[in-house]
C-alpha cells in the first residue's frame, strides 16, 4: 500500500511540477546569494584597500562594513522571497498533491 502512494505520488504532474519549480527557484537563489556572498570575499581577497577605505575623512568606518551589512540583509531578502513563494505557489501544489491522494 505504501508504495503504490509514493508511486501515484511521483507520478502526479502536480508533484512533478512542485519538484521542477522549487528546484529551478531555489538553485536561481542560491546563485545569486553565493554571487553576492563570493563577490564579497573575493574582494576582501584581492582588493582590501577598496572595503577599508574610510566613508568620510576621519571616519573609523569603513565601506567594508555597510557592503557586509547589505551581504547579510540580502540573505534574509532572499529568505523572505523563498519563503513567500513556498507559502503561496508551493503550498498550493502541494494541497493539490494531498487532496488528489485523499480522493483515492
Amino acid at each position: 500500500m505504501h508504495k503504490d502512494l509514493v508511486e501515484k505520488i511521483k507520478n502526479d504532474p502536480n508533484y512533478q511540477e512542485l519538484v521542477s519549480k522549487r528546484s529551478s527557484f531555489s538553485l536561481k537563489l542560491t546563485i545569486a546569494m553565493l554571487v553576492v556572498y563570493f563577490a564579497f570575499i573575493l574582494t576582501i581577497a584581492f582588493d582590501p584597500s577598496l572595503l577599508g577605505t574610510p566613508l568620510s575623512e576621519g571616519s573609523v568606518t569603513t565601506v567594508g562594513i555597510p557592503v557586509g551589512m547589505a551581504v547579510i540583509v540580502f540573505a534574509f531578502v532572499v529568505t523572505g522571497i523563498y519563503t513567500k513563494r513556498a507559502n503561496s505557489e508551493f503550498d498550493d501544489l502541494t494541497n493539490k498533491i494531498k487532496d488528489a491522494v485523499k480522493e483515492h
